[in-house]
């Protein structure tokens, strides 16, 4: 009994790597595929994506949103910063507190892989079925909720 399982957990396997090699690369590669073009990541334009949707928020509220350290995040606005994309202003109140602003060529940008990232995601859509697509997210949330989130998506060694 438990080498059947071993057996079906392996062809399980198998097909995962497949899968992976196939499809979750490419569709990495395709919704990052946009941000090249300005010289960005993606994980740099959601940043932007934050800013844009934030009256004020500053790298520790940013890094507090991801999970990550606040260095993790200088090192990715960092780069936004020089090409011109983010600006930091002081809080006039409380003059330790940086905010960060797009600048309008930030803006454009972010519009811009915006409209790129919701015309592949709509061809998704429409190549799939809005229920399978839906369903899709749904597995793939579960995936992030019990797996990822739980830090079960590495194995104690």
């Amino acid at each position: 009994m438990v080498i059947r399982m071993a057996e079906k957990n392996d062809a399980l396997l198998e097909k995962y790597i497949n899968v992976y090699m196939s499809v979750f690369k490419y569709i990495g590669d395709l919704v990052s595929e946009p941000t090249k073009r300005y010289k960005l990541s993606f994980e740099q334009f959601l940043i932007m994506r934050d800013v844009e949707n934030s009256e004020q928020v500053g790298m520790s509220d940013i890094a507090a949103k991801r999970g990550v350290t606040r260095a993790a995040i200088s090192r990715q606005i960092k780069v936004m910063l020089d090409h011109h994309y983010l600006v930091q202003e002081r809080d006039p109140i409380d003059r330790r507190r940086l905010y960060l602003r797009l600048t309008p060529e930030g803006k454009q940008v972010t519009t811009k892989i915006n409209q790129a990232i919701r015309k592949v995601f709509e061809g998704w859509v429409d190549m799939l079925g809005s229920d399978k697509a839906n369903d899709l997210l749904s597995i793939m949330e579960e995936v992030g909720e019990k797996i990822i989130r739980k830090g079960q998506g590495t194995p104690k060694a």
